[in-house]
């Protein structure tokens, strides 16, 4: 499933490293007994299948661009920096306010930048680790200084709660980070992408676009919601996780006995350990947060991300691998020798906040 790439220079002219981190999540907690009561399955069932306890869900008032301006303001004091200093913004998300115009133009307003270069990409769960690589370019290119890249979801906006295999799996929320310059020796040092449009049907929303564009039959079928088939997604991120992380780790010469940690997209801990285990990584290199997030899409690695930074899981110079899988089919990994020293960076509560 990983194919070969052209091959690029193995140093560019600079690296791109993250100086500032921030997330951002609903307040309103939704546990699996509070599931229970409103579809026919049970908390015991939700968390030994997919190792999800509870989630944060957006209210009718919270909107995906929200989550993200905060998540963005967050990290830009998190990096002590001045929006005013951002050249380019690029947000992961399939679930905007709108179908256009895209949440980062949204996000540039909310923050009060510049008006800058602003867009969205979307590439489902893998969105985060396809905007990273993209918002390095920048930075490599001599592009940009200051990139602010964003993922940001509101999915439970889009679920059909009566249906049991999707309605359990899904939470809201954002995170951000800022990326800038580093030494040539450490940043991002290497991407993994790819994509298969012909298991564009496993994971989809089939309605609300322009080939099948919202009726009243499309609302009865509820085809404006996620449709999932579980067990076909399931053996292909078994499959593509790890491979994706290794294919990425030897674009910079490196193996899995070099991974301090692995940040893989939180969707299920089965999921994440069949990765690990793939990999070679014993527990303590892995960190897993989906039993108190669910899924959260393209928010769902940087928000692993953020909190991992917050516990004191990274240090400087430590390998940190991000990777993810979503609807396309996507794929994708960055590999990270990570060029903060966390010793020294501002100790505030600002990788968090929640939003009423």
């Amino acid at each position: 499933m990983i194919t070969a790439r052209p091959s690029v220079p193995s140093q560019p002219v600079r690296r791109a490293g993250i100086v500032g981190l921030g997330m951002s999540v609903p307040d309103l907690v939704v546990s699996n007994y509070d599931l229970e009561k409103r579809v026919d399955t049970s908390a015991e069932w939700i968390r030994t299948r997919t190792g999800i306890q509870e989630r944060r869900i957006a209210g009718d008032s919270i909107t995906t661009s929200m989550l993200g301006t905060q998540a963005a303001l967050n990290a830009l004091r998190d990096a002590d920096i001045s929006s005013q200093s951002v050249d380019a913004i690029i947000c992961a998300t399939t679930s905007g306010d709108y179908l256009w115009p895209s949440t980062a133009c949204l996000i540039q307003q909310g923050i009060g930048a510049n008006p800058i270069c602003a867009f969205d990409v979307a590439a489902a769960c893998s969105g985060f680790v396809y905007a990273l690589d993209l918002g390095a370019q920048y930075i490599e290119s001599g592009r940009a200084e200051t990139v602010l890249v964003v993922g940001a979801d509101t999915l439970t906006k889009q679920l059909n709660w009566e249906d049991r295999s999707t309605c359990v799996l899904f939470g809201d929320g954002a995170a951000a980070v800022i990326l800038r310059s580093c030494n040539p020796d450490e940043g991002l040092l290497a991407t993994s992408l790819g994509a298969d449009g012909g298991g564009s049907e496993l994971i989809w929303i089939p309605a609300g676009g322009t080939k099948t564009p919202i009726s009243h039959c499309v609302l009865d079928k509820k085809l404006n919601t996620i449709q999932m088939r579980g067990p076909e997604v399931y053996k292909f991120a078994v499959k593509v996780m790890g491979e994706v992380a290794i294919d990425a780790l030897s674009r910079c010469g490196l193996t899995c006995a070099d991974v301090d940690l692995l940040i893989p997209h939180q969707a299920n801990i089965r999921i994440i350990q069949s990765a690990a285990e793939r990999m070679g990584l014993c527990q303590d290199r892995v960190f897993i947060n989906v039993e108190r997030y669910g899924n959260t899409s393209a928010a769902s690695v940087p928000i692993a991300l953020s909190e991992a930074v917050k516990a004191g899981r990274i240090q400087h110079g430590d390998i940190v691998v991000l990777v993810g899988f979503g609807a396309g089919l996507t794929w994708g990994a960055n590999v990270i020798r990570w060029s903060r020293d966390e010793s020294d960076c501002r100790k505030t509560d600002s990788t968090t906040g929640g939003l009423e």
